[in-house]
């Protein structure tokens, strides 16, 4: 609920104005989430407070928790009140930490081997429920003094299906008395929706955007991604063009690496024509096999042989260091492994 309207409400409660900011400040500012612990306000107003309103982030119940062996990973798999199963991933880099977040439970964009789509989609999340996933983390790391410092919307879910809630979410956390986090640290990762990268365009804020690229020959990513059908990828790449021109940002495209299927020497000389000239980098993710799937990760010096095509023809291009590799903290994973218990029970 934003201040303001905040304030109005505990108005017409009867309650001072002041004290929404000072709500404002236990929620966002301390991760405080229970009401009765909000010890600068009388019990009274406490319990009117419990009695009227609900906090989501400690509504939410964290049905496994998962740590990378290296200690900079954690996944979480949350269940919402209403039974519905999401993912967040936290992710500790040297600059700090960061969270991935889902905007659908669930996916309906079916890309071959990506495991979020397994189930479909099953609605969108709130903007409340987009935040709970950072707050989630956010409450641990204050018991450290740290904070969430960046946010990517690269989990379950095609982000530009949900527009409203995600960037209004994104708005929301940037303010000073939320979590303060720039619009730069912020990425929003898309398979390709050009209404929402113009959308996106349209709100002109200097958030990342990402491409969920895979392929640039036309059958091989229809095959991959059916997406592609209603929006082509030279059509994707001329509009995230556009919103690079426009935000000052340089568009990241990802480019998931399947053994002899998409990571031969002409598919990196194509991908480098196709990206020459633009204010662009690439992504490369070698595939984390997903069982349903049946897809392969190529061997190093095929990975190192399509990175050095592109590097050749100076595209800049990095090969994704992989985190949680060992908690399935590619998306949909975990979430795809509870629905599958949830069935054979």
């Amino acid at each position: 609920m934003p201040l303001l309207q905040l304030q109005t409400v505990l108005a017409e409660m009867g309650l001072k104005k002041f004290r929404a900011k000072q709500i404002y400040d236990w929620l966002y500012q301390k991760s405080v989430f229970d009401f009765a612990q909000m010890s600068n306000l009388s019990k009274t107003e406490r319990q009117l407070l419990k009695e009227t309103f609900s906090v989501l982030s400690a509504e939410v119940r964290i049905i496994r928790k998962l740590d990378s062996s290296d200690g900079l990973t954690q996944k979480v798999l949350l269940e919402l009140p209403d039974g519905n199963a999401i993912e967040a991933v936290l992710m500790h880099h040297d600059y700090g930490y960061s969270v991935c977040v889902s905007s659908q439970a669930g996916c309906d964009m079916h890309c071959a081997f990506c495991a979020s789509g397994l189930q479909g989609a099953v609605r969108n999340l709130t903007v409340a429920e987009i935040l709970a996933q950072v707050y989630v983390f956010q409450m641990q790391l204050q018991q450290q003094n740290e904070r969430v410092s960046r946010v990517v919307v690269m989990g379950s879910g095609e982000p530009m299906l949900n527009f409203d809630a995600v960037f209004g979410a994104l708005q929301f956390l940037h303010q000073p008395d939320v979590a303060n986090i720039g619009y730069r640290n912020m990425t929003v990762s898309t398979c390709g929706i050009i209404p929402g990268i113009k959308k996106m365009q349209g709100l002109g804020l200097p958030i990342n955007l990402a491409v969920s690229l895979h392929a640039v020959r036309n059958e091989l990513r229809t095959e991959l991604m059916p997406v592609n059908q209603g929006f082509p990828f030279p059509d994707v790449i001329a509009a995230a063009e556009e919103y690079a021109k426009s935000s000052g940002r340089q568009v990241t495209y990802e480019y998931i690496l399947l053994a002899d299927i998409n990571d031969s020497d002409r598919d990196a000389e194509l991908l480098a024509e196709y990206l020459r000239y633009k204010q662009a980098s690439v992504n490369l993710i070698p595939v984390n096999p997903v069982p349903e799937k049946g897809f392969f990760r190529p061997g190093a010096k095929r990975i190192e042989r399509f990175l050095s095509v592109l590097q050749r023809h100076r595209i800049p291009a990095t090969v994704r260091k992989e985190m949680g590799k060992d908690i399935n903290a590619a998306c949909g994973q975990l979430r795809a492994a509870f629905a599958k218990d949830k069935q054979i029970r």
